[in-house]
């Protein structure tokens, strides 16, 4: 597509005004210019944009770049009797508001000279809740809190300034020294007392994408330059992205936001909810930035050792329903970020895209030592990451080799993982038997013991307290004669559990699962829409709890094991992703498979044996 600019949209009245306040400034300096006090008027201020951006792959206006308004004159007037402060002369500023546009074969973005920021930022290759290509500013919260690329400084009042600003536009185009295709969009303002540039350079392309059809990390990739002086002096003026992302459309993906960094082998993790806003963080950082479960904007600063961040919380409205606008309101956290040079002025790259694991670990950092040197912990695989990303490594290669559909992988890698878990299920079932061979003797033993504490005074605690010691000594020995573990059928499962939690936030964290299709599944990182798999996962643990002989368990609690675990289990899906809920359920369906085949060996005979038999003898 081609590249595009189009003409400035101005506010209905806004050229009147302008002449009108022009006519007044240029009255004021020949009447008073000969008075003493001198000050310049009061600059117009213009309103914010309310302009939308084309949507991608439309046609745009005809091309057409802002032109650079000239330097006006200062003004000067005379303030009244006791004087007023003098306001600073405007010597750099754009005539009227204008945007640009860049736009590539991955995203579409809109930036505004009013306030030198983006107004849009269009991920072509994901789509929104709504089935278009997604905008991955928030705009709700963007415009309460701040647009992409505009500046954060401690002085709120120098703040507002920089992001209600018409800045001059100056573009070119040019090559990058890897040959590609560059655009660079220069901002420019000044007063008598600040000055202000800001520059960001694009990448168009063309890239070469991988077999499995993702772009490089570095087509994500913008640089960023920005650089404030006031009354002569470098201002800290760090370039932000402050309010979240536009995915976030529900209290549960608002509750995903968070603020990262990274230096070394060391990541930092702040959910949104604890952010403390406009707090200071100082470097080095390789990386550091805001982000949701999917996607992030983060910077990487060039000069580490002088970088800061500052984290920024906000709080925004919304209906508990986003389909209802009329449902009760609710409060979500806000996350954002602004990075930059604590010296003042600033040169850094920002990525802004997905959280794929392909794409991040294309993205380089300043080299650290014993780091990994991209982003790739930009996805968070939680406390058994060390599992969780060699298994999403997995899925993915079967989904590239064996499957083209993300669920249809998930089955496959399931069948797998479980078919390589039997050996721990079959260690299960023996210790489960053998410690049931001992229950007799172990019976035996505790009654001993009960009828010795019978001839105890009832305030003889030390007594029992050395009978209670002796007993479990006893059964210890029992145990170690009998080659026996009281522990042998819990620590196959214990095992197990790591890996299992690392599969399920694998699961949850994987990007590629977002949208993605399976049968009647339209989106497998959302919930079941028609709650099929959760009333499955009911289903077939029932079914589980019946073909598997529980010996050690009272009757009570058997009826307990079999319908009060399968409905909390239930009730915990109904809204777990459906990724996930299919794991879950394959994996209970291989499970009774196995299970069916371990009933008919002479080991399930005897289990179910000595099962039935305990059942008849509490019948009794």
């Amino acid at each position: 597509m081609a590249d595009q600019y189009y003409s400035p949209q101005q506010e209905p009245g806004f050229d009147k005004r302008l002449i009108i306040v022009s006519l007044i400034a240029f009255a004021a300096v020949m009447i008073l210019q000969s008075y003493l006090f001198k000050q310049k008027p009061q600059p117009n201020q213009p309103q914010k944009p309310a302009a939308t951006a084309p949507a991608p792959g439309g046609n745009p206006p005809a091309p057409t770049e802002a032109q650079p308004a000239a330097a006006k004159p200062a003004a000067k007037e005379t303030a009244a009797k006791g004087g007023s402060k003098a306001q600073p002369v405007v010597t750099k500023q754009a005539s009227a508001e204008s945007q640009t546009v860049i736009d590539t074969d991955l995203y579409h973005v809109v930036l505004s000279n009013h306030g030198g920021q983006a107004t849009s930022w269009i991920l072509k290759r994901y789509d929104d809740e709504k089935g278009h290509p997604l905008d991955l500013i928030n705009q709700a919260a963007a415009a309460k809190f701040g647009f992409p690329l505009s500046l954060w400084t401690p002085d709120e009042a120098l703040r507002n300034k920089l992001a209600a600003a018409l800045y001059t536009v100056d573009v070119k185009d040019g090559q990058g020294g890897d040959g590609k295709a560059q655009r660079t969009v220069t901002y420019e303002y000044a007063d008598q007392d600040v000055s202000v540039r800001k520059a960001f350079t694009f990448e168009l392309g063309p890239w070469t994408l991988a077999k499995n059809g993702t772009a490089p990390g570095s087509a994500y990739v913008v640089k960023v330059e920005a650089s404030v002086t006031q009354n002569g002096k470098p201002v800290a003026a760090y370039p932000a992205w402050p309010a979240g992302f536009g995915d976030q459309v529900n209290a549960i993906a608002y509750g995903s936001g968070a603020v990262d960094y990274q230096y070394g082998d060391k990541v930092e993790r702040t959910a949104a909810k604890k952010v403390a806003n406009a707090s200071v963080i100082r470097g080095p950082f390789q990386w550091a930035g805001a982000m949701d479960q999917y996607f992030g904007a983060v910077f990487l600063p060039d000069d580490m050792a002088n970088s800061a961040m500052v984290q920024l919380h906000n709080s925004l409205q919304m209906p508990q329903n986003p389909a209802d606008p009329n449902s009760k309101q609710i409060t979500v956290d806000i996350a954002g970020a602004a990075v930059g040079n604590v010296n003042g002025a600033t040169i850094e790259r920002m990525f802004a895209g997905p959280k794929n694991l392909s794409v991040l670990e294309s993205v380089h950092t300043a080299t650290v030592s014993g780091a990994n040197n991209d982003l790739r912990q930009m996805v968070d695989f939680g406390f058994f990451s060390w599992m969780g990303r060699p298994l999403f490594l997995w899925l993915r290669w079967t989904h590239d080799h064996w499957s083209p559909n993300w669920g249809w992988a998930i089955v496959i890698l399931t069948v797998i993982i479980n078919a390589a878990l039997l050996p721990l299920r079959l260690s299960s079932m023996k210790s489960a038997l053998k410690m049931q061979k001992l229950q007799p003797q172990m019976n035996a033993v505790k009654d001993k013991y009960k009828a010795k504490m019978r001839n105890l005074k009832a305030n003889d605690r030390a007594a029992k307290m050395e009978m209670t010691q002796q007993q479990n000594q006893e059964i210890a020995a029992l145990f170690k004669r009998e080659g026996a573990n009281p522990v042998g059928g819990c620590l196959p499962l214990l095992i197990q559990m790591p890996f299992l939690i690392a599969f399920y936030t694998m699961l949850e964290r994987a990007i590629e699962l977002r949208h993605a299709h399976w049968l009647w599944i339209t989106d497998l990182s959302a919930a079941d829409p028609y709650k099929i798999l959760p009333i499955a996962i009911i289903v077939t643990t029932v079914w589980m709890q019946k073909m598997t002989p529980q010996p050690t368990v009272d009757a009570a609690q058997q009826k307990m094991m079999m319908f009060m675990m399968p409905l909390m289990l239930g009730f915990m899906a109904w809204t777990v992703a459906s990724g996930l809920a299919v794991y879950w359920v394959v994996g209970t369906i291989v499970s009774i498979v196995q299970q069916y085949a371990m009933n008919r060996t002479a080991l399930g005979q005897e289990m179910r044996a000595m099962a039935m038999k305990r059942a008849r003898k509490q019948a009794k």
